[in-house]
This record gives C-alpha cells, sequence and structure tokens, in this order.
C-alpha cells in the first residue's frame, strides 16, 4: 500500500495501522530512524506491547549503505589481485543481506518474546554495526587488533588454507578446494598427483599434510595441478573431481544458471511464475524445505497501492467513500475501491 508520509494524515494512518489489534499485527519494521513522528514513544503510545524495530545505517543515526560500510571494514583492501593498487569492491550486497535476515531474526524473537510475557520491544539495528560484528566473528578484527597489520591481498586463492582457480583446456575455469586433509587426498587422487606431490615434498623437503603448509606452498601446488587441468577439457576435468568426491566448482554466468534452472525448476528453489507485463520469469521461493517439501514462489510482487484500499477497508474499517477520498487528496495512492 501506498500513504504520503509527509502529509499529518498520512501519519495518523499508519499510526492507526501500527496499533491495529491482533496478536499477529503491531509489529513495525522500517529503516527511517530519526523521525520523531515515527519514534518508539509515538508509535507505542496506542499499543503498548507494540514489537519495533528501526533498521539504521549507522548507530549515530548517520546514513550508510552497503558499499560505504563494506569499505569502512576494510574489505576492498583484502578483494583483488595481488599486485593491484587500486581498491577492489565486490558486487554481492552483504552487508544488506545479513541484515535482512538479522531483523527478521530480531522480530520473531521480539514476537515470542510477546507471546510469552505480553510485553512489547523496541530494538535497533546498524548496517554498520552488523558488518563489523561479521569481520569481528571472523576473527578478522581481532588479528588485525594483535598483529598490526592488514590481511593481504590473496588473488583468487583462498587465505589460510589451499583453494584457486584453474584453467581447464578448453578455457573454462575450475574452483577447487582442499580444505581438510580428506579434501587434500581426494583432490590428488582426481588429479593423479599424488606421487608427484609426494616426490616434492621430498625433493624440497617441504610438508604439504598440514593447511597451514598447503597455504604457504599453495602457488607450487597451483602450477602442479594446473598442468593436468591444462591437458583436459572441462567435462573430463570435473567428472574425474566428482568421482573422487573433490569439492569443487566450475564457473557459471548468471545466464547459463539461468537457462539452466528454466529447464529444470521442478528441483530447484526457483520456479516459472508469470508477469503481467514481462511474461514468464525464474522466481525464487524460500530455500528452507520443511519435511523435505519445497516453499513454492507466491507469484509477482504487486504493484505498489494495489492492496490499499483493501488494508484501509478491513484493518482501519474505513468505507470506499473514505478510502476515495484520501486517493483523491493523494494521501493514499492506488485503485480506487
Amino acid at each position: 500500500m501506498v500513504l504520503d508520509l509527509s502529509s499529518p494524515r498520512g501519519r495518523e494512518l499508519l499510526a492507526a495501522l501500527v496499533s491495529a489489534p491482533g496478536p499477529d499485527a503491531g509489529i513495525l519494521l522500517h529503516n527511517r530512524a530519526g523521525r520523531s513522528w515515527l519514534s518508539d514513544e509515538v508509535m507505542r503510545r496506542d499499543r503498548p506491547d507494540l514489537i519495533h524495530l528501526a533498521v539504521e545505517g549507522r548507530r549515530d543515526g548517520t546514513p550508510a549503505l552497503d558499499y560505504t560500510v563494506n569499505a569502512r571494514v576494510g574489505i576492498p583492501y583484502m578483494t583483488g589481485d595481488v599486485a593491484a593498487p587500486e581498491v577492489v569492491n565486490h558486487v554481492l550486497p552483504a552487508w544488506d543481506l545479513l541484515t535482512g535476515a538479522l531483523a527478521s531474526t530480531a522480530l520473531l524473537a521480539a514476537l515470542r518474546r510477546r507471546q510469552q510475557t505480553g510485553e512489547g520491544s523496541y530494538a535497533q539495528l546498524a548496517l554498520e554495526d552488523v558488518a563489523i560484528a561479521s569481520v569481528a566473528d571472523l576473527g578478522w578484527l581481532g588479528d588485525a587488533q594483535l598483529s598490526g597489520h592488514d590481511r593481504p591481498r590473496n588473488g583468487n586463492f583462498v587465505y589460510g588454507t589451499y583453494g584457486d582457480v584453474l584453467t581447464t583446456s578448453d578455457g573454462r575455469h575450475v574452483f577447487v578446494l582442499a580444505m581438510t586433509d580428506r579434501q587434500w587426498d581426494a583432490l590428488r587422487e582426481a588429479t593423479d598427483t599424488r606421487e608427484a606431490f609426494d616426490a616434492l615434498a621430498d625433493a624440497l623437503d617441504i610438508d604439504l599434510t598440514t593447511e597451514e603448509s598447503r597455504y604457504h606452498h599453495r602457488e607450487l601446488i597451483s602450477a602442479v595441478l594446473q598442468r593436468w587441468f591444462s591437458a583436459r577439457d572441462l567435462p573430463t576435468a570435473t567428472a574425474f573431481l566428482k568421482e573422487a568426491n573433490a569439492l569443487h566448482a566450475a564457473y557459471e554466468t548468471l545466464t547459463s544458471l539461468a537457462g539452466e534452472l528454466a529447464n529444470s525448476v521442478q528441483s530447484s528453489v526457483v520456479e516459472m511464475v508469470r508477469h503481467p507485463e514481462i511474461g514468464p520469469v525464474l522466481t525464487a521461493g524460500s530455500p528452507i524445505r520443511w519435511a523435505g517439501v519445497p516453499t513454492p514462489a507466491v507469484g509477482c510482487a504487486p504493484e505498489l497501492g494495489a492492496h490499499t484500499a483493501e488494508v484501509l477497508s478491513t484493518v482501519l474499517g474505513l468505507n470506499d467513500s473514505e478510502i476515495a477520498g484520501l486517493v483523491n487528496e493523494g494521501i493514499a495512492a492506488g485503485p480506487l475501491p
């Protein structure tokens, strides 16, 4: 639904919707922190058990977006080619995604608390805090604090273990990872390089039996493995890797993934949903499967304002004339009832 929140009447309608009765109502999530008319005191006035979550950019109230937060926690200095002089942003909005997931968790926790105690909750969640907490949980922040050094760029190598991108004879790329001893054994079996690595370890007096040592000698390992990959095309190489249960993934484009999923939606998290303006489009359901049963996609997202009249009618009890007046005055927007 659509309301003009710059108007006093629009704000009154919002407050009425927020305080509507019912055990599954009285839940407010927004990212408009700092507005006095949207403060917890105002929103809670008519519903003391309100569940209110305000998503912020930074905890001091100043704005932030995923890419500015990413710059703040140093990720662009860890991303990219080892010799690259410039910072490299990654395209995945990781902090937006994590903040959304944490917001969902906070709302569910607050709802459970209200069901148990009858009390409401007011919570704040800052995008920047999510990013800082994440790099702290990963150990990166503590590592920098204790060592006094930034984590270096590694290109496509995985930091602290062996993982790299290798190229097949047909110019395709495969990512291989050997984080555990079992994975290292499987990778050597798939590529028939067990004897070669044993001989190198003896000749160079190096140890490849630990994760740390494999990381230290990662360039040497990749040089040996690349010779094997260069002699095989992608289907052949991945067949050997799959047979040995070696951890790997061939690189794909979004276009190729979309084509693959369009032909196999019955066994995927996505399904084909007909959009009224653009036709069939791949649409995701929930990735959570309850008792093994996939959650279907709900369909197309509604147009803005599509349910304005329905919400104002069913939740606030406004009649058609009142709703039409709000739409005509520009306080609400959407199809007339």
